[in-house]
């Protein structure tokens, strides 16, 4: 036990499973205000970090008249920047843990990098130029803030693993407003001006919020819950009661050895592929079966929308049905909003279009939204989710099938096998997690089955 000036005592605790707890300094005591600060900054960050994933989407339909880009082009510059967005996320959170990296460096550098994205987007009509600055950087750049952000949330509120939820809704619903402007600017001759104020706002609201971010120290816990009663006590831990905490924590290595580990990357890229898709495809499909480009945005918007304000109440429901029976209903809630949507773009169907998109996007929030604890579940380890990064990083196939390989079909035999196939991604990512178990826990034999091997 330690005591610093003006600080409470501080002692290491280690808990049922062995984990270790630094516990007795308060959040005010370390930041000099409430650790709230940490949620609201990392919030207001990502509002913004997702423009160009979301954004992009909604700017699709008309970036071939602008640019005289063919459909596949468009779609390979969206490809691009999801595969280097969320394969960046592991080494900026592994990078961040061994050098001691501050949140405002990785902050900072991915504001930057998302500015020039944006900015070049706007400006520039060559594929190759778009797909290293908007792609490659602001593709990086974009993993950097929401890799950071959800770690320092993670770390700030280890007892709380809905506030990553909340957090990660952000980079949803955030781009709502993104998404309806880029539907009404885009191909007015405006577009281009849209786009460096766009970058603006990032530069802003991210660079404000890098100045605020903090870490605490490594393994602090919250001096007034028992770190203790919170591993074992299911009133104290609602999530206990569905969700058994992982045998013991598991490194990088190890995890790749792991037969569930392989299982669990491939049920989030099937599931990526077919959230991606959506976000790909949606105001496309929707400008394709005659709406207006306005209407297209509308619905994804619809998407983001349900994709960010669910996941708060889906994080409830993991708790109190476990999160991998949640995670399974969202997938075959995903696939039956592929339904949804052909059958509502086909028949001109505004409603059932809008409905399919509603129901993609809350599935798409309980899949994220619940990534997290699902990780942590199975193979430990939750304050600055490095092992989040590993299984996040499936979003970058799942961009590439969803997105880019979709394209190339879209173009050469239209829009109902990919929905259809998109609908089948589901089932099998539903498929997968059903059979999904933590490693390490012994799979007990029925009485029946038991017997006759004893008795050899």
């Amino acid at each position: 036990m330690s005591r610093s000036a003006g600080t409470s005592p501080v002692k290491e605790i280690r808990d049922f499973y062995g984990r270790r707890y630094r516990v007795g300094e308060t959040d005010r005591e370390l930041l000099g205000r409430s650790r709230a600060w940490m949620l609201w900054a990392a919030w207001a960050a990502m509002l913004v970090a997702s423009a160009g994933q979301y954004g992009y989407g909604a700017l699709m339909p008309v970036l071939g008249n602008t640019h005289g880009w063919s459909l596949q082009q468009s779609a390979w510059v969206l490809a691009v920047w999801i595969l280097c967005q969320s394969g960046s996320v592991y080494p900026a959170a592994r990078a961040r843990g061994r050098l001691g990296l501050p949140p405002a460096a990785t902050m900072l550098t991915g504001a930057a990098l998302c500015a020039t994205g944006l900015i070049t987007l706007g400006g520039s009509s060559s594929v190759v130029v778009v797909l290293l600055n908007h792609g490659v950087l602001g593709g990086i750049g974009a993993g950097l803030i929401y890799g950071t952000c959800l770690g320092v949330v993670a770390k700030w509120y280890p007892e709380r693993p809905a506030r990553t939820a909340f957090v990660s809704g952000a980079f949803a619903y955030g781009s709502i407003p993104f998404v309806l402007l880029a539907g009404r600017f885009a191909g007015t001759g405006s577009t281009r001006t849209f786009l460096w104020l766009a970058g603006v706002a990032v530069i802003v609201l991210v660079g404000a919020a890098a100045m605020i971010l903090r870490d605490p120290p490594k393994r602090w816990w919250p001096a007034h819950v028992d770190p203790r009663a919170w591993a074992l006590d299911k009133t104290v831990n609602p999530g206990l009661r569905r969700n058994r905490p992982a045998i013991r924590f598991y490194s990088a290595r190890e995890i790749v050895r792991c037969r569930e580990s392989g299982l669990l990357y491939l049920a989030v890229t099937c599931a990526a592929a077919v959230i991606l898709f959506d976000i790909a495809y949606v105001s496309v499909f929707a400008t394709a079966s005659g709406w207006s480009p306005a209407f297209g945005a509308a619905a994804l918007a619809v998407l983001a929308a349900a994709s960010g304000v669910t996941r708060t109440a889906e994080g409830w429901a993991g708790d109190r049905f476990g999160r991998r029976n949640v995670v399974r209903a969202a997938l075959y809630t995903g696939a039956a909003a592929q339904v949804l949507l052909l059958t509502g773009g086909s028949h001109g169907l505004a409603t059932l279009f809008l409905a399919g998109a509603a129901a993609s996007g809350a599935a798409a929030g309980a899949c994220y939204g619940l990534l997290p604890g699902l990780v942590e579940g199975h193979f430990g380890e939750r304050p600055g989710l490095p092992n989040f990064g590993l299984f996040y990083g499936a979003k970058a196939v799942g961009g590439l099938i969803g997105v880019a390989l979709a394209g190339h079909v879209v173009a050469a035999d239209g829009y109902q096998g990919v929905f259809l196939g998109a609908a089948v991604l589901g089932l099998a990512g539903a498929g997968l997690v059903r059979v999904l178990r933590q490693p390490g826990r012994p799979r007990l034999l029925l009485p029946g089955v038991a017997r006759p091997l004893l008795s050899r």
